[in-house]
């Protein structure tokens, strides 16, 4: 299902049932997951930094990140 893929999909975690290559409905299961949960797509994170180890995907940890970015 790579036809699934958005052009702008960075998420590596192929293993990830909602990942867009695991179905056919795009990225909105992912989306509608992480808002449930409070939480950010990995590829939010991808763009600030592709190799963004964690510790999480909070909107606390995204501010973080961008803001350690910037300096």
């Amino acid at each position: 299902m790579m036809s699934n893929l958005s052009k702008f999909c960075t998420c590596k975690d192929h293993a990830c049932p909602l990942h867009p290559t695991n179905h056919s409905s795009g990225c909105s299961p992912c989306v509608a997951d992480n808002l449930k949960n409070n939480e950010i797509p990995s590829c939010f994170f991808n763009k600030v930094d592709p190799d963004y180890p964690g510790p999480g995907y909070t909107f606390e940890d995204f501010a973080r990140l961008v803001m350690e970015h910037q300096k």
